[in-house]
């Protein structure tokens, strides 16, 4: 097939000058995105010379505001590093027995002094009545030495009044002896009674004293004040607190936890924890900052405090304790860094920030939540500051 003729395009004239011209689209291409045209490529270099520019001219901008805000600002050390903290104490007694009943649900919030639970109390109410029986003995026992006491000064009087006159019958014959009105076996018969009879005076003397000892020599002793009635009555009052620890009640308010660990009919040792309470009515926050965000806190100082599960909610309060040594310092291998290898590790120091939940409104804090805490230290970096950390950067780069 023989192609049409195409007419020559005219030629161009040296007075005329050159124009942009656009290509022709050809049926190939027209489905094809439009071509980018010369014009559009130098507006598009024009539209980044002005971005470029105004990026430049903001730069100083930039840096003056920035220098602004670093001399101002840190008066604010935050940390991540924090958790809510509360009371916790396991539930136990000192006495070992069966768990009777228990009185609360898990989670559920109790008053201080609230019974948790009860262990049977039969053998220590047995233990109670023996030692009861046992002071009572000890009682009637105080008040039969005081009768065998006022007994054995009786025995002495009586046996006082017979040496006295074993004397008088002895100096008696005596005297006959020397005009021999008597034989000499009167007279030494005379002489053995009274031996005699002073020899057992001296023996219910020594009785009687030792009966007085025994009251603690005073013969009218209150009964209550004696050493055995107290011993007895250290023994029934021992007797009447075991039976007293086997209902366990809270030490302080809070919610328990834990609770279907025990059940009734289970046998709990001394000392044994049934279930937690934790005290959610006092909480504080342990934190750990770094030691280098510790230059200006001290204790007092107000803070602010940001819950992870209430992000829209905030507490307040105060910088409670420093800790005096690093958290390492506590571990059970503390790191010694004795070798000339060693690499050196920011430490941490605990801090203790105490909150004010006085507000109801607040939801309430758990133990174990994580927080962030912002300390207000009142101290900004200021000109000086800034000054010579940059030197300072300026001069470890040379």
């Amino acid at each position: 097939m023989v192609e049409p003729l195409r007419k020559s395009a005219p030629p161009i004239r040296n007075d005329e000058a050159p124009r942009p011209a656009i290509a022709p689209v050809s049926p190939a291409d027209a489905g094809s995105p439009r071509r980018i045209q010369p014009v559009d490529k130098f507006r598009r270099m024009k539209r980044r010379d002005r971005v470029r520019w105004m990026l430049f001219a903001l730069l100083p901008l930039v840096l003056i505001i920035g220098a602004i805000w670093y001399v101002t600002g840190g008066r604010v050390m935050s940390t991540d590093d924090a958790y809510v903290n509360a009371e916790k104490v396991g539930i136990s007694t000192d006495v070992s027995g069966i768990v009777q009943k228990v009185d609360v649900k898990d989670n559920q919030h109790v008053d201080a002094g609230q019974v948790l639970y009860r262990l049977d109390p039969r053998q220590f109410q047995i233990a109670l009545d023996n030692a009861k029986s046992n002071l009572a003995q000890i009682g009637l026992s105080i008040d039969a030495m005081k009768q065998d006491y006022r007994r054995m000064l009786s025995d002495v009087a009586a046996q006082q009044a017979q040496v006295d006159l074993d004397q008088i019958n002895y100096d008696r014959n005596a005297m006959l002896l020397k005009s021999a009105t008597i034989s000499q076996a009167v007279f030494d018969q005379a002489h053995y009674s009274l031996d005699n009879d002073k020899s057992k005076l001296a023996a219910l003397h020594e009785q009687a004293q030792v009966q007085l000892a025994k009251l603690g020599g005073n013969p009218n002793i209150d009964t209550a004040q004696h050493p055995q009635y107290l011993q007895a009555k250290a023994q029934v009052d021992e007797a009447q607190r075991q039976l007293d620890h086997t209902v366990i009640t809270a030490p302080f308010a809070g919610t328990v936890t834990s609770v279907p660990s025990i059940a009734p009919g289970k046998y709990l040792a001394a000392s044994t924890t049934a279930f937690f309470l934790v005290d959610t009515d006092h909480v504080w926050v342990d934190a750990t900052p770094k030691e280098t965000e510790l230059t200006y806190v001290r204790p007092g100082q107000k803070a602010t405090v940001t819950v992870d599960t209430y992000p829209d909610y905030e507490w307040h309060g105060v910088v409670e304790s420093v800790s005096p040594a690093a958290a390492q310092e506590f571990s059970l291998l503390p790191a010694q860094n004795t070798s000339g290898n060693w690499v050196k590790v920011v430490q941490r120091v605990p801090m203790r920030v105490r909150l004010d939940t006085s507000d109801k409104n607040l939801p309430p804090l758990r133990a174990g939540m994580s927080v962030e805490v912002d300390v207000d230290t009142g101290h900004a970096r200021g000109l000086p500051h800034f000054l010579t950390g940059w030197f300072g950067r300026s001069h470890r780069g040379r």
